[in-house]
């Protein structure tokens, strides 16, 4: 920074100084004595030189301090850039084991309904089989039931027709005189049981 501002001033000088040179050597059209020239020549770079000293006496300090406040300014915020470059690289970092691990319990959750549904859809078929098992079961008894009413309904109405039958075969072809022989042969039986 120091060899900047003495490089500025030096420059400084030397435009200085031959700016004093071309317009001494420019003439002007005048006859002026060298002598006198070079005084004034003289008296522009001292001058000069005593405005520079006390530009960069009083100029220095502020430079200084307004450079160094500035370096610190860049030091903080290149500070601060780094900072908030770690605090998103670590929130990245953990935005992405979050979504990692959301991923991860996705397909757990996934995995798990999965398992779920399949045990529901086996209990579902079990439930139903039995169903149809018991339906058929019952359905058999029910059948066997009604089989066995019919028989029987079949069987009273057939004993009933046999009867109506007998009953007119009797009456048709039975006659008085088999009407006495069966009880003459009626008491006889009864009379040998005594």
């Amino acid at each position: 920074m120091r060899k900047q501002l003495k490089s500025i001033l030096l420059a400084l000088l030397i435009i200085t100084t031959m700016s004093g040179v071309v317009l001494a050597s420019g003439g002007g059209g005048h006859e002026v004595d060298s002598g006198v020239l070079l005084k004034d020549f003289l008296y522009r770079i001292l001058n000069f030189s005593i405005v520079v000293a006390i530009l960069v006496y009083f100029l220095t300090k502020p430079m200084k301090k307004g450079l160094a406040g500035r370096r610190e300014e860049i030091e903080k915020t290149l500070a601060e850039a780094k900072q908030a470059k770690e605090d998103a690289e670590a929130k990245f970092a953990e935005y992405d084991r979050k979504l990692t691990q959301a991923t991860d319990e996705i397909a757990e959750i996934s995995d798990a309904i999965r398992r779920e549904g399949q045990l529901e859809k086996e209990k579902i078929i079990a439930n139903a089989k039995a169903m149809a098992e018991q339906i058929e079961k019952d359905a058999g008894k029910a059948a066997e039931l009604e089989i066995a009413k019919a028989r029987a309904e079949l069987q009273r109405e057939a004993v009933q027709l046999a009867v109506g039958l007998a009953e007119d075969l009797l009456k048709k072809n039975f006659t008085k005189d088999d009407d006495n022989r069966l009880i003459d042969e009626y008491m006889q039986k009864v009379g040998e049981l005594h």
